[in-house]
């Protein structure tokens, strides 16, 4: 049964860092395309980043030089390092899985964590 658990949320001060964790079971990471999303009170949910199966990554904009994907094999687990933590990143944030490449589209991806609160506040 394949199934994705984030962790690692939290309220943290603006300048702040978290680590968002995605554990997987029922399959191996490696063999898919990772992503990282978010979605904040009346907004679409938006890709924030996303890993490939050469571990070739990808950020959209807004979070580029911040944030950085990686993936531990080992542990079956992929990781978003988030440092200079700004409140408009504040969102739940969800990791997803699919085959072929890295879409931006949310609805493109088969199976999903449940969401992990990130809020960054003063």
């Amino acid at each position: 049964q394949v199934q994705l658990v984030e962790s690692g949320g939290g309220l943290v001060q603006p300048g702040g860092s978290l680590r968002l964790s995605c554990a997987a079971s029922g399959f191996a990471l490696n063999t898919y395309i990772i992503g990282w999303f978010r979605q904040a009170p009346g907004k679409e949910r938006e890709r924030v980043s996303c890993i490939n199966n050469y571990a070739s990554t990808d950020y959209a904009d807004s979070v580029k030089g911040r944030f950085t994907i990686s993936r531990d094999n080992a542990k079956n687990t992929v990781f978003l390092q988030m440092n200079s933590l700004k409140p408009e990143d504040t969102a739940v944030y969800y990791c997803a899985i699919r085959r072929g490449y890295c879409s931006v589209s949310y609805y493109s991806y088969d199976y999903w964590g449940q969401g992990t609160q990130v809020t960054v506040s003063s």
